[in-house]
């Protein structure tokens, strides 16, 4: 296959954004095909294709190219001459199927470069999960499924799926997730009328269990008290049949904006956007809640097949930092919830220290306040979806205490 010079240089100064500079892979990839609006179908498929899985793979292309390993994540040693000797090498065993892996590796190499993987995290997978950890990065290398949520006030997953069937789009339902379908390839949906139309949104198959296992009814009040973008919210919106009040907060208020447009596109009205300040402690909302939503800042090691820089960006340091912050989310916002009403705790990691840990120490913190009723923990290497943990606790009432 031949590669125009134009996108080899747009491919290798992406690398270098994402490694020399730090920039984040979905934004680079995103702002090099708009600046590229004249490529055809097949270059902007072959562009992305070629960025990710030079990312994903990263340390093992890193040492197939015969340099250094040291020297792959030293933002100073990603120069123009080594992404050039890096590339050639990678294109030389790619070109024929670009977008694969179809390299046959040796046991001589280690296991963490044949996973391309920092070894720190190599370690910590070892230490957490044993003999499962080389599947489940096997599984964590893997390109991620594309999955949709039909919007439940307004359609159903099959009416969804004839009207993707009469655009050759092939979709199949999920077993246990009445409104989620899944992509039998990649396709670009984000410009299509049902999208427009707040049809449906797309997020991923574990994402969809958390709402659902909070177990909210219409007419309550339920707080989404680290709401981000809102995926989760317009679901806990759909469940609630858009009645009630949905407090939507965030102590950012730049991914309120876009949810306020996502609400608007779904014809959800029931939710009330605000800001909530860290600092401070938020006595109002104490007692206030039925049901609260915690999906909190983590890791997100469980989406490293989707964010293929993830593994490169994070460090143990990291880690430990979002540890304290769930413990202190958890703490304080499980204020907000009435007794006898409900929490679920949720991350997109892997890990048990963001996890289960995490609730157990809370559980033992807080005596017989609360009771501990259901947890879920997906994996891709088992389910095909996401990492993802969630666990729904109850706050008892002060009888029950």
């Amino acid at each position: 296959m031949t590669l125009h010079p134009n996108i080899t240089s747009e491919i290798l100064a992406a690398l270098s954004d994402i490694f020399a500079r730090n920039q984040y892979a979905e934004q680079t990839v995103d702002a090099r095909l708009k600046a590229n609006r004249k490529w055809g179908a097949r270059d902007r498929r072959l562009f992305a294709e070629s960025v990710y899985e030079n990312v994903r793979w990263w340390r093992l292309n890193w040492h197939l190219a015969g340099l250094p390993d040291a020297e792959c994540l030293v933002p100073e040693s990603v120069t123009d001459e080594h992404l050039r000797t890096l590339w050639d090498a990678y294109w030389a065993r790619h070109e024929a199927t670009p977008g694969s892996h179809p390299v046959s590796l040796g046991e001589d190499i280690p296991l963490a470069i044949r996973a391309s993987i920092p070894d720190w995290l190599f370690e910590l997978g070892a230490k957490e999960f044993g003999s499962e950890w080389p599947g489940l990065l096997a599984a964590l290398n893997q390109p991620a499924d594309v999955f949709l949520r039909v919007n439940s006030l307004h359609t159903t997953a099959g009416a969804v799926k004839a009207d993707l069937a009469l655009q050759s789009i092939e979709a199949e339902e999920v077993p246990g997730l009445p409104d989620a379908l899944r992509l039998k390839e990649r396709r670009k949906l984000g410009n299509s009328a049902a999208f427009c139309n707040g049809l449906f949104e797309i997020q991923d198959a574990a994402s969809q269990h958390v709402a659902p296992l909070l177990q909210v009814e219409p007419g309550q009040i339920v707080i989404d008290a680290c709401c981000g973008a809102g995926g989760k919210t317009l679901h806990l919106a759909a469940l609630m049949r858009n009645k009630g009040r949905l407090l939507a907060l965030d102590v950012r208020d730049k991914p309120l904006h876009a949810l306020a447009e996502r609400a608007k596109r779904a014809g959800v009205s029931c939710i009330e956007l605000g800001v909530l300040d860290k600092e401070v402690v938020h006595t109002d909302l104490f007692a206030t809640a039925d049901r609260v939503l915690l999906d909190v800042p983590c890791s997100g090691l469980g989406t490293l097949r989707r964010n293929v820089d993830g593994k490169w960006k994070l460090t143990a340091k990291e880690v430990a930092r979002l540890t304290r912050v769930q413990a202190r989310i958890l703490a304080d916002y499980s204020k907000f919830v009435k007794p006898g009403g409900k929490l679920v705790y949720a991350t997109c990691s892997l890990l048990p220290d963001e996890n289960e840990r995490q609730v157990q120490a809370f559980l033992e913190a807080n005596g017989a306040e609360w009771t501990l009723e259901q947890e879920i923990n997906l994996r891709p290497d088992r389910e095909g979806f996401d990492g993802f943990y969630a666990a729904r606790l109850k706050r008892n009432s002060p009888a029950a205490a």
